[in-house]
């Protein structure tokens, strides 16, 4: 039977983050990553739409986001780790009552020295063909389209690779001496009696229990620590064993537009927003459809937060669905920019985000020997450096983390008995 120091279930980019920054901090210490697929990174990570962002409602998010792409800026460019990081910026697209609502967001990010730019409507229309104005669509007025006069640039913010940045985890935490075994399923935790008495059908109620590890299709496999950086799956774990997370699934789906036609060149490769001379990461207020670039490949990726009526419900193979796209996202997408009218997805799919219920940040905490790491409610990768260093410093006990640039982050902040966090409002 093997035995280590920590077990860490999920080689997603939290849990090789997690394994890397202990395994930095306790270099002694015997650590194990088990994965139910074949390759590091390949559930909802290789599903993600690869972008980040300094733009979020709550400072947390803010200090999660800004310090691990720092930390990513600091790889690429001082270190020579390509992770495909391009600061494209983000544009948001606002209508009115958008702007009033979202100018509070705005000085907020301005106050942590985040700059943006703004354009009125008659810019955008000549930028990138936008259509700001639905006032005399009918089909625009029964779907509830709004007027964009306004949109605001976030130059901290773009898209990288999210392939290579677990990589860079991967690789990291083996040189360190961590290991890793893919191919393994985690059929349920393995309670006992921290004291056990030999009785069977320990534990029992009158007991001290804990985790002591962790059953597999191919045995058990016994931890000091047992860490679940499991994302959307990791309440189906917890659940079996009482442990509430606060953490659902919920499906998100991406379709992938080829730019066959010049309009949508034209739009791709937009000028005077980036040195890159690309579109930026472009999203709707409302309803939020999002418009990922792939200047080199000549495509965009459209993808929305749907939330009501969307279940919490977890997919075992997501599939996108047809209907979304062509009487949802499409009428949507191609009123505001024209470009889009006769576009069709090529080879769409489906993953899940790991929604916070509580407020959409991320959940660190531990209780009977349990780490659970997750419910990045959507942004994970854009926050992974940050939160395997909060994981990694709960492991040893601080109670402060040093994020990437020194600042000092409060581990119970993240926790569930001490939480401090304002919510977030802008999921994407």
């Amino acid at each position: 039977m093997d035995e280590y120091d920590v077990v860490v279930v999920g080689a997603g980019i939290l849990g090789l983050s997690t394994s890397y920054y202990t395994k930095k901090k306790c270099p002694k210490i015997k650590i194990l990553v088990v994965d139910k697929l074949n390759s590091v990174g390949q559930g909802n990570t290789a599903l993600s739409a690869s972008a980040f962002r300094c733009l979020f409602s709550s400072r947390t998010n803010l200090a999660l986001a800004g310090s691990s792409i720092n930390f990513y800026k600091h790889l690429q460019e001082n270190l020579g780790v390509d992770l495909g990081l391009r600061f494209v910026g983000y544009l948001w697209l606002l209508s009115e009552t958008g702007y009033n609502e979202a100018i509070q967001i705005l000085r907020r990010i301005s106050e942590e020295g985040i700059e943006y730019k703004e354009y009125d409507g008659k810019e955008l229309t000549q930028r990138i063909g936008l259509n700001t104005e639905l006032t005399g669509d009918q089909e625009a007025q029964l779907m509830k389209l709004e007027n964009v006069p306004r949109g605001v640039l976030i130059t901290k913010a773009g898209i990288f690779d999210a392939d290579k940045i677990v990589k860079f985890y991967e690789e990291q935490f083996l040189k360190l001496g961590g290991k890793i075994k893919y191919n393994v399923f985690v059929k349920s935790l393995i309670t006992e009696a921290r004291e056990p008495l030999g009785i069977p059908g320990e534990p029992y109620f009158w007991q001290e229990a804990r985790i002591a590890g962790v059953n597999t299709s191919e045995g058990v496999i016994r931890a000091k620590k047992t860490v679940l950086a499991t994302g959307a799956w990791t309440s189906q774990l917890t659940d079996d064993i009482g442990i509430e997370c606060f953490v659902k699934p919920k499906k998100r789906q991406i379709f992938p537009v080829e730019c066959k036609s010049s309009n949508l060149r034209e739009l791709l490769h937009a000028k005077g927003f980036n040195k890159y001379n690309c579109l930026p990461f472009t999203f709707l207020d409302k309803p939020r459809i999002y418009i990922r670039p792939f200047p080199e490949s000549g495509k965009f990726w459209l993808g929305i937060a749907d939330e009501f009526p969307r279940p919490f419900r977890l997919e075992d193979k997501p599939l996108a669905e047809k209907s979304f796209y062509e009487y949802g996202t499409h009428p949507v997408i191609s009123k505001y920019f024209p470009q889009f009218k006769d576009a069709h997805p090529t080879s769409p799919f489906a993953g899940h985000y790991s929604v916070c219920t509580i407020d959409n940040h991320p959940v660190v905490f531990e209780d009977k020997d349990l780490i659970v790491v997750c419910g990045a409610s959507g942004s994970g990768i854009q926050k992974a450096d940050a939160i395997g260093r909060i994981a990694a410093a709960l492991y040893t006990d601080e109670d402060y983390a040093i994020l990437y640039g020194g600042k000092r982050f409060k581990v119970s902040n993240l926790g569930l008995q001490s939480r401090k966090t304002e919510p977030e409002k802008l999921i994407i």
